[in-house]
């Protein structure tokens, strides 16, 4: 090429976007590209035509291709679209088109790419890999307009239970007929066949507001085809964003079934006041090649290093560049999407600290237009190093800067059990009084407090909550081992019954903390994995809620279902901004092995003042109570209402107690 022509070419590159090297073209200049303000994308149904437009500023030709069939089959028709403005192709079929599949090809290079659902398909065939013409509005169970979201007064009202789809009923005595799907939560008064609530009815009556769905969009890792083979996965895997998972439909190949089903899930949920919180993976996808984000935009959707790789902070070899303006136009309005067509009430982030600050704040103001009440909370952490600058990471650290959005507590969830990865060390509830001070960070919703010493805290020197609802307090979820195996493990000496009240006493430090609780589906009848730490693909005989635990272990599912009754009924536990902490909870100096604090109570609570006491280590302790006549809710985590105490008082081993008094 000579030296002119070579002089053209980079004129031409620079004016149009491209990266003009030696060797030639390298890539886009993705800061180029053109923003499509309009929120068309993807079919859209009108009375008389169905268009269809997709994004692609780079594409040379873009085509639809039908079938009759979701996977197999020769096509039955193709149909070119016509470049439109801002990078956009678009195309208009009548009628009677729907029901068809379809997939769209780009024309990049001279070459047209692999044939995909598009990013913004909205229903899907068998597997994901044909999208499906189905207006998704008309896939209403009876009733759905009707249907209403929960709302509460304050985000701390809220009580989260995380659970996954298929564990919820599966096991042989779920007493559901529909195990693994949506429809097992529209059957109501499920049992186990020796009469133990299941189901939908066992989460009415321990009292959860929230469950919290492990990912129910669209995933690759199970093979829809093959619905009477056993298979299991988180779903940590994303391949289509805005359509319901195929495998827990009782009909994968026909989308509607799996929109009405998945409609009908969230109607029998909100029917018993439980909102729906969906998990969302927007921060990296199953694989890169042959998904829709990679074949009609290469390279634009994902962040790479300096020398062209994939970046990995998900550590699953990509992440999505949320940044960028059409990918973050993306994640907004699939989750506007998921909230107006599928009433969603709240949504947690996979490894949010990915996401950066801007994309999460947008976020937060679009949602809480469509509904104030939303929940909106993540992991405030990363996989790995990323290229984005950690200043604009949407870090646990960075929370303060992200109002509307809450963060999971690392620090009370190892400070109540122990850190995570060493398996073997101790928390708190196991005699480690060295983490005292990062339960009490926990307990104040990890906001500034005058009385926390932040060179103690384990994960933190500094408050990162600006509010408690901004803070979610666990101490179990689907990540590493159940509550249960973690106790275990790191106690190998404790006797059964000091590992029960250890898990007790947990999930009472939980509950009774000022921010979000958050509590793993099965932890209040003491699940175990059979000690697999990571299960998101083992088989259902690790993963499944085994409901006859229930019965088994009665007295630790009545200590749950009291402890979560306690804080629903009393607003001293939901104060609700860090001013009110601030001013009405304070500790009280105590032995090593205690944590114990008072609560001057809101007026709306039946109680003026609240003290709670809890003993990590394995010894009593005697204990002063403060001056003055208290009534017993809770002494040695044994439900002992309608005692007056005063004076000194031995507080059991590992157990919790609650005095209370009325001015």
């Amino acid at each position: 090429m000579n030296t002119l022509r070579v002089f053209c070419l980079c004129i031409i590159i620079a004016l149009t976007g491209f990266s003009c090297v030696e060797n030639g073209i390298e890539s886009m200049d993705y800061d180029s590209y053109p923003y499509y303000i309009a929120d068309d994308l993807g079919l859209i149904f009108n009375r008389n035509e169905i268009k269809y437009r997709v994004w692609s500023p780079t594409a040379e030709g873009a085509r639809l291709n039908f079938y009759k069939s979701p996977m197999g089959g020769s096509k039955v028709n193709s149909q070119e679209l016509t470049k439109s403005n801002l990078g956009t192709w678009m195309t208009a079929m009548d009628k009677s088109a729907e029901g068809l599949y379809y997939t769209v090809q780009l024309k990049l290079n001279g070459e047209w790419q692999d044939e995909v659902p598009g990013p913004y398909a909205r229903a899907v065939g068998t597997n994901g890999l044909r999208g499906q013409i189905v207006d998704p509005s008309k896939c209403n169970p009876q009733g759905w307009r009707s249907d209403k979201g929960v709302g509460k007064k304050k985000k701390t009202d809220a009580l989260i239970y995380e659970l996954h789809i298929r564990d919820f009923s599966i096991h042989p005595e779920s007493g559901m007929e529909n195990k693994g799907k949506y429809l097992a939560f529209t059957e109501l008064q499920t049992a186990t066949n020796d009469g133990t609530p299941t189901g939908v009815s066992h989460l009415k009556e321990l009292g959860v507001t929230h469950v919290h769905l492990l990912p129910t969009f669209d995933y690759l890792s199970v093979d829809e085809s093959k619905p009477d083979t056993p298979q299991f996965n988180w779903g940590y895997d994303p391949q289509n964003y805005n359509v319901p998972e195929g495998s827990y439909s009782t009909n994968a190949a026909d989308a509607s079934v799996r929109i009405e089903e998945f409609k009908s899930m969230v109607m029998a949920l909100h029917s018993a006041g439980i909102g729906v919180i969906m998990d969302v993976v927007y921060n990296h996808t199953g694989r890169v090649d042959g998904l829709s984000f990679e074949e009609t935009v290469p390279g634009y959707y994902y962040r790479h290093t300096k020398d062209g790789e994939l970046s990995n902070a998900s550590g699953c070899g990509n992440e999505i560049a949320s940044e960028r303006p059409m990918v973050r136009k993306f994640i907004v309005n699939s989750l506007k999407y998921w909230m107006k067509e599928y009433h969603i009430d709240g949504f947690r982030f996979d490894l949010m600290g990915i996401h950066d600050q801007e994309t999460m704040n947008l976020i937060s103001t679009e949602l809480s237009r469509l509904n104030p009440d939303v929940l909106l909370y993540g992991e405030g952490w990363t996989a790995g190093d990323s290229p984005l600058a950690e200043n604009q990471r949407a870090l646990k650290k960075h929370t303060h800067k992200m109002p509307g959005i809450a963060a999971f507590s690392d620090d009370i969830r190892d400070g109540i059990k122990g850190h995570w990865y060493d398996h073997k060390s101790k928390g708190f509830v196991g005699g480690n009084l060295e983490l005292r001070e990062s339960v009490k960070f926990g307990i104040v919703g990890a906001t500034p407090h005058k009385e926390i010493n932040y060179d103690n805290i384990n994960n933190s020197d500094t408050s990162w909550a600006s509010e408690p609802s901004q803070c979610v307090c666990y101490v179990s979820c689907h990540d590493n081992h159940t509550l249960y195996d973690k106790l275990k493990i790191a106690n190998p000496d404790a006797s059964d019954d000091d590992i029960k009240k250890m898990h007790v006493l947990s999930n009472a430090i939980v509950l009774t903390s000022q921010g979000i609780p958050f509590l793993h589906a099965g932890v209040e009848f003491m699940r175990t994995k059979d000690g697999v730490e990571n299960s998101y693909q083992s088989p259902d005989s690790i993963n499944r809620i085994v409901w006859n635990q229930k019965e088994k272990h009665s007295e630790i599912y009545q200590s749950y279902k009291d402890l979560i009754k306690l804080r629903l009924e009393h607003p001293a536990f939901r104060l609700g901004t860090t001013e009110s902490l601030q001013k009405n909870l304070s500790f009280l100096e105590t032995d090593s092995s205690l944590i114990a604090y008072r609560i001057v109570a809101p007026e709306d609570d039946a109680w003026d003042e609240v003290l709670v006491v809890f003993n990590g280590g394995a010894k009593w302790v005697p204990f002063n109570l403060p001056e003055g006549l208290w009534q017993v809710e809770f002494l040695g985590a044994r439900k002992d209402e309608g005692r007056i105490i005063s004076g000194a008082i031995d507080i059991d081993p590992y157990s919790y107690s609650v005095f209370y008094k009325n001015y």
